[in-house]
């Protein structure tokens, strides 16, 4: 009798007593709501490190000196060795269990540290739930993945490596044990940390490559720092619609009185009404209650990245009703080269993003964020918004920049699928109370 497909996919042991193991299985898909992670896609060839890979300067224009200093933690300070120890680790295929996949698959220097895919692949060409961030400017983020199941990045940078769908390692000590055998690895582990290569010191020299990825000195920082001319007038009305009838600022600003022009982000979780109708999410609160410990970090990853419960995102790790389906609030630098948008990567262009928000999106969403309401932009106004966030293009991705912005401006003229001009310029849509009973 051979095990159910999935089962073997997940490495259960044959020698178990196979009747137990069946019904496990099935147990546990109907408690996770599990998805199916066939190999669709082969995973693509792991990118090589080239110029962008590199630690950025820390003398960009816009740069938060104070900021910078205050994200370095004080068990892991920053230094040249470990830094170049943690970006060949990033670029190590053999850290995943099967090496084809690196750190680097899913964020690629050359994609601002993304994929460009709407959802990231792994080994075995095994497809997970969430859209791959960006890690430029990571340091600054209070929570680390979508819906900020872990605060630092060597929390951050250990789970990947033992999901099953990314890169795939039944324990971080399996991934050491992999490095290990290499002489070089050897070497560079005692020169930095003077003791053989260790899951702890893994994951402390991927987060200090990870911090060095500062990424500012963009026509908005020069515009900001004095240069009128640094950005074009579309850009300096897009950044005014920005903080007041676009209403961005309500999430991308440290608050709203005052105009944020380094993070753009308040570090919150808001319901914006994405995935709300293709997921019934009060049904998979109830059985994320039963079956997901919000302190278990293996489990609340497995769930987030391989199962149906992704959609409820910072629900996953508070259980608070208010936070179903509410996802982090994106640093919004290089945001232009960092498509597609959103959790889920269902928005293919910055026109497709304004038109979610224009239209106040939120059709049966009782959870949806206050904030998000009808905003009655023009296609000028939207024009110029998408003209502003054009402008946080860092230099290192301003050719990738300007290829981007014609290709999303070509598709936004022939493909608006979110737009909704009735409802843009309509009132707020009434929305169900919320309305959650388990039993």
């Amino acid at each position: 009798m051979r095990l159910p497909k999935r089962a073997r996919q997940f490495g259960i042991p044959v020698t178990l007593c196979i009747a137990v193991l069946v019904l496990d299985w099935e147990v546990a898909k109907t408690a996770l709501g599990a998805t199916d992670v066939n190999a669709q896609h082969a995973p693509p060839p792991i990118p090589i490190a080239g110029p962008l890979a590199r630690p950025k300067p820390d003398h960009q224009v816009g740069l938060p000196v104070v900021l910078t200093r205050a994200a370095i933690p004080a068990d892991n300070p920053q230094a040249p060795e470990k830094i170049a120890l943690g970006e060949k680790l990033f670029f190590d295929g053999r850290l995943s269990a099967d090496g084809t996949v690196a750190c680097s698959t899913c964020h690629d220097p050359a994609r601002a540290f993304t994929d460009g895919r709407p959802v990231s692949i792994g080994i075995d060409g095994r497809m997970g739930e969430r859209n791959a961030p960006t890690i430029l400017n990571a340091l600054y983020n209070k929570t680390q993945f979508w819906d900020g199941r872990v605060t630092t990045l060597e929390e951050q940078a250990a789970l990947p490596i033992v999901n099953p769908v990314e890169l795939g390692q039944p324990s971080l000590n399996a991934a050491i044990a992999q490095i290990a055998k290499i002489d070089e690895y050897q070497k560079a582990f005692r020169s930095v940390f003077g003791r053989p290569p260790n899951a702890v010191d893994l994951l402390r020299a991927i987060a200090s490559y990870e911090r060095s990825q500062l990424s500012f000195d963009s026509p908005f920082d020069y515009f900001i720092a004095g240069d009128n001319n640094a950005i074009a007038d579309s850009a300096k009305r897009g950044w005014e619609i920005f903080n007041t009838r676009g209403r961005c600022n309500k999430c991308h600003a440290l608050s709203e009185a005052r105009r944020d022009v380094t993070t753009f982000t308040d570090n919150d979780f808001h319901n914006i009404g994405v995935g709300i109708i293709r997921h019934n999410v009060v049904e998979l609160a109830c059985q994320a209650e039963t079956a997901i410990r919000s302190g278990d970090a293996a489990a609340l990853d497995r769930a987030a990245i391989q199962t149906d419960m992704s959609a409820l995102g910072r629900f996953l790790i508070t259980k608070k009703d208010d936070e179903i389906a509410a996802f982090k609030t994106p640093d919004l630098r290089n945001v232009l080269v960092t498509a597609p948008y959103f959790h889920d990567g269902s928005q293919q262009t910055l026109w497709d993003v304004m038109d979610h928000y224009n239209k106040g999106d939120g059709i049966n969403n009782p959870y949806l964020d206050e904030d998000i309401r009808p905003l009655a932009l023009t296609e000028a106004d939207i024009d110029d918004v998408v003209a502003f966030l054009a402008s946080l293009t860092s230099a290192d991705y301003a050719d990738l920049g300007v290829k981007e912005l014609e290709r999303q401006r070509a598709l936004s003229r022939t493909n608006r699928p979110q737009r909704d001009t009735a409802r843009a310029f309509g009132p707020k849509y009434p929305e169900p109370k919320p309305a959650r009973n388990c039993r």
